[in-house]
């Protein structure tokens, strides 16, 4: 759909006679109902002036964008209206506006209508294009002028020599400032001849998505973003970061800041996300979905557990008779307290994971399908009309289950989005809002009963097996997996181990807290400890940069974290892994071996008094620290 197609000659103002905001709003909206385009008003004036709360839509210039996507809109509608005199409109240069163009859009609105209202922000801001609506004499002229600039089309050729920079552009609608703000970037730099690649966080989602390479290549990155855009991306790329109205009227200040060799460079503290295009193996896109899911789930896991950890250790302080010690965790009202916070954080922890893996692999269509998996696999099902007796209690899946549910959930919408892809464009809205989600919800747990039971029993053989663990089985456990901590320091194989730490938490707080996760804590806390012993006992072998990394480092593997061994490792890998794992392991085994459980999913020292015992467990992770850091001051080669 056009631009052309939209703006309808019966709803244009070609005299506007308001002279404020508020009335030049009614005067349109009468012209929009007369037309029956919208069903109410108020309605749609209520969207109308709550975007306008937001951000003023005055663009400066002399132009006005007032939108809405509400309820009350029957059809996707621009109506334009020119005023000799100007109203008095807020806009952002403080210049009355003389051209408004109210864009109305229903709330099923497809792409298409996106993008056609996003053509016509890039129009307005061409040459001498404001210049023509300002003396259209007919409403039919009007029309005419933006069909004439649909069915042209340039391309500015600019030398593959010339600076490079990178942008991104979104407001808080995505409808129409987003494409401003790209139009006036994009003019800009081909005035200076500057090659401009700019990406759009619109309504119709992300367009002219930036790859790592354009990034890479790029001598500056501007944001001109109203709403949080991915970041990480940026990491060490010099960053001018301002509202997106900044990209609309001062796009030739933001150009000239990237470029500068001054620019402030952005440090990111959130985990790389990849933006390459480029297709991805099975394997790395099963790590990417699943560690999607992982990421949201975490802080649920840390903050639940610790609030429920808390709980425990109140209990404990306080005192609790033996006669009432099944009540751990609940026995004092402070101490029950905590229990029932923790209690709904961990609630949640299944249905996010499965969630959140869904939506990484089928976008905003999965997420539904995959929360009502993560769900069923944490509650199961009750297929008997007899209440809940012994014989016919729901089937929890647990933690397998909702990882399980959450690939099937986001398989699932997937093949409906394959198998819808043939309805008429005028069912696209309907389709987000009903189709996929009834039909999503209701495959998806079919699905569920079938994959329920066989999931159960594989949960509950491994809690029981875990749970049973003692002597060389907690010892071999507790090694191996606080070896996988230290291979790869925050890639796959220690992301892997976390994961199945946690994993068992969930199934053992009830008990006192997990071996397992206790023994992963402690061999991801070695390598950056090693690395403090190795710079102090081996100082002739590093030099004064690797000195103070190794004190920072101390902090960084009390806190548990891993990754600040990465520069180390990845300087010299041959040496400083194998040396890192057998600290490791050996803090792993020795956890192991003394049974010491862990209440808390993370934290390091701060959360030492939720373990079962404190001081061993200090003891087994400084006899790994020491270990490891001899090994690899003895086999680091002289600065």
């Amino acid at each position: 759909m056009k631009i052309s197609e939209l703006l309808l000659p019966d709803v244009m103002l070609l005299d506007l006679k308001a002279t404020t905001k508020q009335a030049a709003f009614d005067e349109m909206i009468d012209q929009l109902y007369a037309a029956d385009r919208i069903t109410d008003k108020q309605e749609f004036l209520k969207g109308i002036l709550a975007r306008e709360a937001q951000t003023t839509t005055g663009l400066g210039d002399g132009i006005a964008m007032p939108h809405a996507k509400n309820n009350a809109v029957k059809q996707p509608t621009v109506a334009f209206a020119r005023s000799k005199n100007g109203v008095d409109y807020d806009a952002m240069d403080g210049q009355p506006v003389h051209l408004l163009f109210m864009i109305a859009v229903p709330v099923n609105a497809n792409n298409t209508h996106l993008e056609a209202l996003a053509s016509l922000s890039r129009y307005l801001l061409q040459d001498g294009f404001m210049d023509k609506l300002k003396q259209a004499e007919t409403p039919a002229k009007v029309v005419s002028l933006f069909t004439a600039q649909e069915s042209s089309s340039t391309e500015v050729v600019v030398d593959d020599d010339a600076p490079y920079l990178v942008a991104v552009t979104a407001c808080t609608t995505g409808i129409a400032h987003t494409y401003m703000a790209e139009e006036a970037l994009k003019k800009h730099a081909e005035k200076l001849g500057i090659r401009i690649k700019v990406e759009t966080n619109g309504a119709s989602g992300v367009g002219n998505k930036l790859t790592d390479a354009d990034i890479a290549h790029a001598q500056g990155v501007i944001i001109a973003a109203d709403k949080k855009v991915d970041m990480a991306r940026f990491d060490g790329k010099p960053l001018i970061n301002r509202p997106v109205a900044d990209g609309i009227r001062k796009p030739d200040e933001l150009i000239d800041l990237a470029l500068r060799q001054t620019a402030p460079i952005y440090h990111s503290n959130e985990p790389r996300q990849q933006s390459t295009e480029a297709p991805q193996s099975i394997g790395k896109a099963f790590y990417r979905h699943l560690m999607s899911g992982v990421s949201s789930m975490l802080p649920f896991v840390i903050g639940g557990g610790i609030a429920i950890a808390f709980a425990f250790l109140i209990d404990q302080s306080l005192g609790v008779p033996n006669s009432a010690l099944s009540s751990l965790g609940t026995y004092h009202p402070i101490a029950a307290f905590f229990k029932q916070i923790g209690g709904a954080a961990f609630g949640f922890m299944l249905p996010v994971l499965a969630g959140y893996i869904a939506y990484s692999i089928a976008e905003k269509p999965g997420l539904v399908a995959g929360f009502v998996a993560g769900a069923l696999s944490a509650n199961g099902y009750n297929l008997y009309n007899v209440g809940l007796d012994a014989n016919h209690l729901p089937i929890p899946s647990g933690f397998l289950g909702a990882l399980v549910g959450g690939f099937l959930a986001g398989g699932i919408m997937l093949l409906l989005k394959k198998v819808f892809q043939k309805l008429p464009k005028s069912l696209d809205g309907i389709k987000s809002i009903l189709f996929y989600p009834v039909l999503g919800v209701l495959l998806t747990g079919f699905a569920m009963l079938l994959i329920n039971i066989p999931m159960s029993a594989i949960n509950t053989g491994l809690n029981n097996f875990l749970s049973g663990l003692d002597g060389t089985n907690a010892v071999l456990l507790g090694a191996i997996l606080g070896g996988m901590m230290s291979i790869d320091m925050g890639g796959p194989i220690n992301k892997a181990a976390y994961v199945f730490g946690t994993g068992t938490l969930a199934a053992t707080v009830a008990s006192g807290g997990s071996v397992i996760m206790a023994a992963v804590m402690a061999g991801g806390m070695v390598p950056p400890l090693a690395v403090f012993v190795a710079t102090l006992l081996f100082k002739h072998k590093f030099d004064q940069q690797e000195r103070q990394a190794g004190l920072t480092n101390i902090v960084m593997g009390l806190s548990f974290i891993t990754e600040g061994a990465i520069p180390f490792a990845a300087a010299d890998p041959v040496r400083a892994i194998p040396s890192f794992m057998v600290g490791s392991v050996l803090s792993g085994g020795l956890v192991g071996l003394a049974g010491i459980k862990l209440l808390a999913p993370h934290g390091g020292i701060f959360v030492i008094a939720l373990t079962s015992s404190p001081l061993l467990y200090l003891l087994f992770i400084a006899i790994g620290a020491v270990v490891s850091g001899i090994v690899y001051g003895s086999f680091k080669k002289v600065a």
